[in-house]
């Protein structure tokens, strides 16, 4: 078993400026020829850290992946942190430098000195041709082990994966044909230990192996397996992936990427009905994601920015339903005391009115969420005709 870990490197990163995109598609790449990851570290722009943090992740992993930090400024340190790792000077190569300035003369554009710094490459390292972009990635290897610097622009890390990095891992360590191949069941309104409880003894399997994670009021099953092949994954997860829809029924409302938004809205499709909505307190979360995936022939909204009361929403519904002939209209109010929020929903349809009023005590930034995932399932219960 090839086992690997992730270092991104970056201090904006770490700031929250940007979010880090590559350590999922450096995951998944990983996943697709049988690499098994077990950690993932993110880095600030400092020398003596990322030195640290990669000489760890090589004494406990086969391939160490690092992305970021190999641009021509100071605070790219990304090469001399690999160097001090093993103990090796950077040494100067010519061509690389010629090929930086090939790459800046293409755009007609003039490499100040300090580009000279991304042809220095640690004295144990091999360089990896980067056309895409100005700064040379390379690995270094030092018996089974293996660390790849990778540069942190995603397009320029995604084609160094695909052309290089795929086919030199299963080289070197003799990758078979194998896969990791992942299947993701998503619930809604039922609570990570209650699905615990449900399916508890399939979270022990070794192959395929059962997770979950929890969201505000929804928890996704995950459902992993090893192979040698996708059709030998499918194989293995099946009959667990049907036990699951067996045990959990009607808390599933989807699959893999489907999400409750996409879900509800092909329902919608599927009884040919017209959806209104009028929310408050919300930031038109609900009917910004819905309009994601419909048109006004499906949904009709309406935003209301300031409080409401039960009667007011309920009268207003009613408007909107016969402005807009619409067979369903959804009534959300959220509302927070500072500590605790409260979402009161409702239905109308031309038979009946239901409505109800529930709780949230989580973190104030998980409320909005919360109450997007409740007032979708409660329509989704409604298409179903469990309420």
């Amino acid at each position: 078993m090839t086992v690997a870990e992730l270092v991104t490197i970056g201090t904006e990163l770490l700031l929250g400026e940007i979010q880090d995109t590559n350590s999922k598609y450096i995951a998944r790449s990983l996943r697709d020829i049988g690499v098994d990851i077990y950690r993932l570290t993110t880095i600030g722009d400092n020398p003596s850290r990322i030195t640290h943090s990669l000489q760890a992740a090589l004494m406990r992993s086969d391939v160490v992946i690092c992305t970021g930090g190999l641009g021509p400024t100071v605070d790219d340190p990304t090469r001399q942190a690999v160097a001090d790792v093993f103990n090796v000077p950077l040494v100067y190569h010519e061509e690389l430098w010629q090929d930086i300035l090939t790459r800046y003369k293409k755009f007609n554009r003039i490499p100040t000195e300090n580009n000279k710094r991304q042809a220095f490459l640690p004295a144990n390292g091999v360089a990896i041709p980067n056309p895409v972009g100005t700064a040379p990635a390379f690995y270094v290897e030092l018996g089974i082990k293996t660390i790849i610097a990778l540069p942190g622009v995603p397009r320029e890390m995604e084609y160094l994966m695909e052309t290089f990095v795929i086919d030199y891992l299963k080289e070197r360590y003799n990758l078979q044909e194998q896969i990791i191949k992942a299947w993701v069941i998503h619930t809604i309104s039922k609570g990570e230990s209650a699905i615990d409880e449900i399916i508890g003894e399939m979270e022990t399997y070794s192959n395929p192996t059962v997770g979950l994670v929890a969201y505000p009021n929804q928890t996704d099953i995950r459902v992993t397996a090893k192979a040698s092949s996708s059709v030998e994954a499918d194989a293995l997860m099946r009959p667990v992936v049907e036990e699951i829809r067996r045990r959990l029924g009607d808390y599933i409302y989807g699959e893999n990427e489907t999400t409750l938004e996409a879900a509800i809205v092909r329902m919608l499709k599927e009884q040919k009905l017209r959806l209104a909505i009028v929310e408050s307190g919300t930031k038109s979360e609900i009917s910004n994601k819905l309009k994601l995936h419909a048109n006004d022939d499906i949904i009709r909204t309406e935003h209301l920015e300031s409080y409401i009361s039960d009667e007011t929403l309920k009268s207003l519904m009613t408007e909107f339903a016969e402005l807009n002939q619409a067979d369903l209209v959804l009534g959300v109010r959220l509302s927070s005391d500072g500590q605790t929020q409260t979402l009161y929903q409702a239905l109308l349809d031309k038979e009946s009115f239901w409505h109800d009023q529930r709780n949230y005590a989580g973190p104030i930034g998980d409320g909005l969420r919360w109450a997007f995932n409740a007032s979708l399932d409660s329509v989704r219960r409604k298409l179903n005709k469990q309420i």
